[in-house]
């Protein structure tokens, strides 16, 4: 989801000027609402993940009465419909979309807000609902969660290290028998941000939950003491040349299918095809940093979004609680992988048996939110171009930093101000 998003986001500033299309935030819609039971309700869900909506759709037939239609469709493709094709009726009660993408859809007037009690809210991990959360307002429950977190080879290591300083230090050593002991692409700021968080380090300032594009961190001392500690492993000689800038995952990927590295930061999306080239694969939350914090990686969580072009939104919303409830949520990980940010089911079998799903639900309670404010699509580029610049030897820290801050806060007045 993270590459996909990152997209998304960037993408959504083209679009800007469609932004009067849609029926304009919050609570009502020009095309009115009803608490009428309706006939039928309208889903559009993920590409290949309907095995897991669909005994969801049943139950909540039965149970209700209403019939629910749902179809697969790319998550892009989904919003670009409703914004097309909203006014005509023709389109969902519900969509399915990245957090990172509520922000721009709010702004868009395409997606409403939602209201759950308290008990609802508390189902859900902390930094789930804070994701689907935009200037204060809820709009969506969590389907699934994913986040970086610390995947190792068993033939050269036999437990996950604790702390970072264990990992430099296998690093440094004979590695197990390894080529290389640990790998991250710190190049790419969705990575490297888990460090710079860590340490103190922020993008948008968070005051109660609202992100402020006006206070932009990455110049703060937590900032640079986090990219310091990323560069020691480049000036070290601990990380190959190859792996800056976009290539620098495949290249991570390819090293460690080709069992050359003892261990890398990656996501769950890597799993399947690390298993596929034959590794013995362990997985477990980011070590420790050496200032005694965890790791925190960017959380990436899909939700289901009420539209604001729907007749029937008290209906819709009732439709999302009862698919993300906790025996559906569960039903929904067994049938598609999909991680659930539910806290009972954290300690369920069906998770903590999986290796893979326990890793990333731990290090998903220690991450935070991918921002999801339009203006995080102005952040990228620039704390890349940082993350290289200090990676190759050609800038400081701080002053890389400085100049990364300098950048993103100029984009944001230029792109952003009239918003």
């Amino acid at each position: 989801m993270k590459k996909f998003s990152a997209v998304l986001l960037t993408t959504t500033l083209a679009l800007g000027a469609l932004s009067a299309c849609g029926p304009k935030d919050s609570g009502s819609s020009s095309t009115g609402d009803s608490d009428k039971k309706p006939e039928k309700l309208v889903v559009w869900e993920d590409k290949d993940k309907s095995a897991g909506l669909k005994p969801a759709v049943e139950s909540f037939e039965k149970k209700y009465g209403v019939k629910v239609e749902f179809k697969e469709m790319p998550l892009l493709d989904q919003q670009e419909k409703l914004r097309l094709q909203g006014k005509t009726g023709n389109s969902a009660d519900v969509i399915t979309s990245p957090h990172d993408r509520v922000g721009p859809l709010v702004t868009e007037g395409l997606i409403e807000p939602i209201n759950v009690s308290d008990d609802v809210k508390k189902m859900y991990t902390e930094s789930s609902i804070k994701a689907l959360t935009f200037k204060g307002k809820l709009y969506g429950l969590p389907k699934s969660t994913e986040t970086p977190v610390f995947i190792y080879n068993k033939k050269y290591m036999k437990k996950a290290p604790a702390t970072f300083d264990d990992v430099y230090k296998f690093s440094k050593g004979d590695k197990g028998g390894a080529q290389y002991g640990f790998l991250a692409n710190w190049t790419d700021f969705y990575f490297a941000s888990g460090v710079v968080n860590g340490f103190g380090g922020y993008v948008f300032k968070d005051s109660d939950g609202t992100l402020d594009p006006k206070d932009v961190g990455l110049a703060t001392k937590g900032s640079v003491d986090g990219l310091t500690f990323i560069s020691k492993w480049y000036k070290e000689g601990l990380f190959p040349t190859g792996i800056i800038g976009k290539k620098g995952g495949q290249t991570i990927d390819g090293l460690f299918g080709e069992k050359k590295v003892a261990s890398v930061m990656n996501g769950p999306w890597s799993f399947k095809g690390y298993k596929d080239a034959g590794v013995d694969l362990g997985i477990a939350p980011m070590p420790k940093l050496p200032n005694g914090q965890e790791v925190k990686t960017f959380v990436g969580v899909k939700g289901w979004n009420v539209s604001a072009y729907s007749t029937h939104k008290k209906w819709a919303q009732k439709l999302v609680e009862w698919i993300t409830n906790k025996e559906n949520s569960k039903i929904r990980f067994e049938k598609t992988q999909e991680i659930p940010p539910v806290n009972d089911l954290i300690k369920d079998p069906v998770i903590t048996k999986d290796e893979g799903a326990k890793a990333v639900a731990i290090q998903s309670q220690h991450g935070i939110p991918m921002p999801n404010i339009p203006e995080m699509a102005e952040v990228w580029d620039p704390g890349a171009n940082a993350l290289q610049l200090v990676a190759t030897g050609k800038q400081e820290p701080q002053k890389a930093l400085e100049d990364a801050k300098k950048s993103i806060d100029e984009n944001i007045q230029a792109k952003h101000s009239g918003k």
